[in-house]
């Protein structure tokens, strides 16, 4: 018979059994187990067993990080068997201790054989003892959360458990207390093991009566760490195995901890930490020392530690969180605290580190918030900026994070969105808000906000729908992989244009470069138009108007030539380097990431020289990107959603950046600093020209766009798609706003047209441009940005060898040298000429002493010193206009 083993007779079955020769002994020398009296202790479940927020069921509990098992002692040569051989060389050493757990050791065996006997087994005592493993639990499963750039606000999160690991040693002793006093008042002296509880499970088994949990912390931990579902002797034996083996492995306030660290405490808190901020707030913490700012009261922490034995409803029974039942929560409360005043209140507990002088509190504390299910873990993932997600994981994989480590390895990702700029974007975009312009249009109407940090490539606001589930019109969508391409991104019509115009002054070409804006009919048999501005109603001739006219007026004809005197892929190149990384093709719904094509690929997607004017699709986000590098004087930075990813130091339990894993901020010059302020210059005029000028007179660039409605049921003129494009030095945005609805037919998406309030087609500079300047508005006030100023205009770019295809106009007559006196001496004295205000009617001023009647409103200038006999004017003096013109008489010295 092998050494360390028991002998044991066959027991008939439903007969007693009957034992040989030969008492158990135990190999394994393990400490002693002593009697716990436990009340009103709650058996903890596995995983599966914990409900989701607001269901019903028993708590469930998480595994803990558990080091691994060291050889106990006695180990391969300790005692032999069956009676009491020779010991070998480690039983040789056992100490008292040693021998007390050696007897404990020989108890829990025993019982195991009683037990087991009597349900028919037939088993050694030291045989189960040796049998059972303790091997380490999984690594506990953690919430990796995604905060705004305000470090406090959680935009989503991910994994499936909200849990975030502490140290065991820095939880605030005052919850170790409250939790010892609710579910193991005994904890601090047994040994891990409840006979009781073993005897009850058995007797319940045979009986018939309800089966019954874990009794001791040891005992419940081992229970989950084992995955073990259902309570039977047999679980009940392997646990208490288990809990002993615990108990010689790992002090008190490790297994403590590790419970802690597990157990569900409802409200979809797994674990004391993510509890603590469940039931009192974001600001709390289980880890802040009692007595400081945000530190958990005796009090509080007799709240959260009742709660573990019922934390959520049942059939029947109301469960112990006050929301649900505050008559139950408190009476559970009261059974805690009377342990906590039992056990260190206001004496102190040296076990659970409670400094001395606490008073046990007096009554149920009001402290405790009120849990909306609408908050819970999952549910920040299903709000507009929840949409952010794929891009945060992607960029994670992108630094060598694996899925499996975001969604369980309880990182903290600090992303770019500020809330309050997400805020605004929202207002102004999300059709459900009543502030939107959108709100009281048809649902089928959709939009898209991206805004950018010029400065850095920060993305600070999306919006691409109003969920994380819908289409995101703001980006591409993937599937479930995030590999395969769905969609998305839609004709930037005239909004493009600025990246053919950048295209074009990298070239050489000047702004007052000539082009032919004639009618043009292209390859195919198409035409282009100007939106109907054909001909007279052109602001320059037709065969020669100059490239900045054709910007601030968004005339088509002068784009299409620019691109074909560039090349299409020389312009797509172009906006390639300013941001755009995904364009459509030229006949297909697919898309090509431009970082993975050469120009050479390019020519032979055969772009039209449609792309000069906005064909082509490309998305909301690309689009911020590139007006960022115009507003950033030609310096491009990446747009990017990940600032920072920290992990929790296991030592102090606070988030601590990743070395090497976040944003690598590094401007490349995608155009030259006098090729942006040659943009700027035309593009400062676009906002005032569409009535959308910013707050304040701040300094704003613009550009709006529309692209004609292409599919069924439009009307001749009708338009698809709707942009505006800009901002300012510190905020770039681009807005789009479409339409579409599902075809009951096919189950697709079918687009439509869409019209301003009223019924007229829309255009960018109406709703997406009034989107446009509430948000612009409202999110630089809310980060108090500076009006700074562009860069002064250059011309230092052209090459006089680059000329448009226009006809240039002859050149206008020379002025006289004094047009006002036409060369007679009787005209130039001091009684000069009229002089005209500027937009406030005619300042007539003559008369020396410069007192001109001007028609503008109440004009205040003085009148400029007239020179005799060269200058038609007069002393100076007070032009005070008294006529009905529209605007004040405000410049009455250019004339007077």
């Amino acid at each position: 018979m092998p050494r360390g083993a028991a002998s044991v007779g066959a027991a008939p079955v439903g007969g007693r059994a009957s034992v040989g020769a030969g008492r158990a002994s135990v190999g394994a020398g393990t400490g002693s187990v002593g009697s716990a009296r436990v009340g009103g202790r709650a058996s903890v479940g596995g995983p599966e067993a914990g409900p989701a927020y607001g269901g019903g069921g028993r708590a469930a509990v998480a595994r803990a990080a558990v080091r691994p098992v060291s050889p106990a002692v006695g180990g391969p040569d300790g005692p032999e068997g069956p009676e009491h051989g020779k010991r070998g060389s480690a039983g040789k050493i056992l100490n008292k201790s040693a021998k007390r757990r050696r007897r404990t050791n020989i108890l829990t065996a025993a019982a195991a054989v009683l037990v087991i006997l009597l349900g028919g087994g037939v088993v050694g005592g030291t045989y189960f003892f040796d049998s059972v493993s303790f091997e380490e639990p999984a690594a506990e499963s953690q919430t990796t959360q995604l905060l705004a750039s305000d470090k406090k606000t959680v935009l989503a999160s991910l994994g499936q458990f909200n849990r975030s690991i502490v140290p065991d040693a820095s939880i605030n002793p005052l919850i170790k207390l409250a939790v010892v006093s609710a579910e193991d008042k005994g904890f601090y002296k047994h040994n891990g093991i409840d006979m009781k509880g073993i005897a009850r499970a058995a007797w319940n088994n045979f009986t018939g009566g309800d089966t019954q949990g874990a009794s001791t912390i040891t005992q419940q931990y081992a229970k989950y760490a084992t995955k073990r579902k259902e309570i039977t002797y047999n679980v009940k034996l392997r646990e208490a195995v288990i809990a002993r083996k615990m108990e010689d492995e790992y002090s008190k306030d490790q297994i403590l901890g590790r419970y802690l660290n597990s157990v569900y405490f409802g409200r979809g808190a797994y674990g004391i930490e993510a509890a603590v901020k469940a039931y009192f707030g974001p600001s709390r913490s289980a880890l802040t020392p009692p007595g400081q700012k945000g530190a958990i009261t005796a009090g509080e922490a007799a709240i959260l530690a009742s709660v573990i034995k019922q934390p959520e409803p049942t059939a029947t029974h109301r469960g112990y969180d006050p929301q649900k039942s505050l008559p139950d929560a408190t009476e559970r409360w009261n059974y805690t605290v009377g342990n906590m005043r039992e056990l260190g209140l206001p004496a102190g507990n040296a076990d659970a580190g409670v400094p001395a002088g606490i008073a046990p509190p007096t009554a149920y504390p009001t402290s405790w918030k009120k849990f909306n299910p609408e908050k819970c873990l999952t549910c920040n993932n299903n709000t507009p900026s929840a949409k952010i997600v794929k891009y945060v994981k992607r960029e994670l994989r992108d630094m060598g994070i694996t899925d499996a480590r975001q969604n369980q390895g309880g990182l903290q990702i600090l992303t770019t969105i500020d809330p309050k700029v997400q805020e605004a974007a929202e207002k102004a975009a999300n059709r459900a808000k009543k502030s939107s312009p959108l709100h009281d249009m048809a649902e089928t109407y959709k939009s898209a906000l991206v805004s950018i940090d010029p400065d850095n490539g920060r993305v600070l606001a999306y919006y691409g729908g109003p969920d994380a589930a819908s289409w995101d019109y703001a980006g591409p969508n993937y599937d479930d992989t995030g590999q395969k391409f769905l969609g998305g991104g839609r004709p930037p019509g005239s909004t493009f244009k600025i990246y053919t115009l950048i295209a074009a002054l990298s070239a050489g070409y000047g702004m007052d470069t000539i082009w032919d804006s004639t009618l043009k009919k292209v390859d195919g048999g198409g035409k282009i138009s100007n939106s109907g501005r054909e001909g007279g109603s052109l602001q320059c001739p037709e065969k020669a108007c100059d490239l900045e006219t054709s910007v601030e007026q968004s005339y088509n004809f002068t784009f299409y030539w620019l691109a074909d005197a560039l090349g299409p892929e020389k312009v797509i190149e172009q906006a390639h380097k300013a941001g755009i990384q995904l364009i459509g093709d030229p006949e297909t719904t697919a898309r090509y990431d431009l970082n993975k094509l050469s120009e050479s690929d390019l020519k032979e997607k055969n772009y039209g020289r449609e792309v000069g004017f906005g064909q082509y699709a490309i998305t909301a986000l690309d689009h911020a990107s590139g007006v960022a590098t115009i507003a950033n004087n030609g310096v491009y930075n990446k747009a990017h959603f990940v600032q920072r990813v920290s992990e929790r130091d296991p030592k102090t339990g606070k988030f601590t950046a990743i070395k090497g894993k976040g944003e690598k901020l590094k401007g490349v010059e995608a155009f030259t600093p006098d090729v942006a302020a040659a943009v700027q210059n035309v593009m400062q005029k676009i906002p005032g020209i569409n009535g959308i000028s910013l707050d304040n007179g701040r300094k704003a660039i613009g550009k709006t766009g529309t692209w004609e409605f292409t599919g069924k049921g439009g009307k001749s003129g009708d338009n698809g798609d709707a942009w505006m494009v800009g901002g300012t030095k510190h905020l770039a945005t681009s807005v789009w706003v479409g339409r579409e609805k599902v075809n009951k037919k096919t189950k697709q998406m079918d687009l439509l047209p869409i019209y301003k309030p009223g019924g007229k087609p829309m255009n960018g500079g109406s709703v997406p441009g009034q989107i446009w300047k509430q948000f612009m508005d409202a999110a630089s006030k809310a980060i108090d940005a500076k009006n700074d100023d562009f860069l002064p205009n250059s011309t230092a770019f052209v090459d006089p060898s680059k000329q448009g295809n226009g006809v240039k106009p002859p050149p206008p007559p020379p002025e006289p040298e004094n047009p006002a006196c036409q060369g007679i001496p009787l005209l130039c004295q001091d009684n000069g000429g009229n002089g005209n205000g500027d937009n406030g009617g005619n300042g007539n001023g003559g008369n020396g002493n410069g007192n001109g009647n001007g028609n503008g409103d109440n004009g205040q200038e003085q009148g400029t010193p007239g020179t005799f006999p060269t200058f038609p004017g007069g002393d100076a003096g007070n032009d005070t206009g008294t006529g009905g013109g529209e605007n004040d008489g405000d410049n009455a010295d250019d004339g007077g």
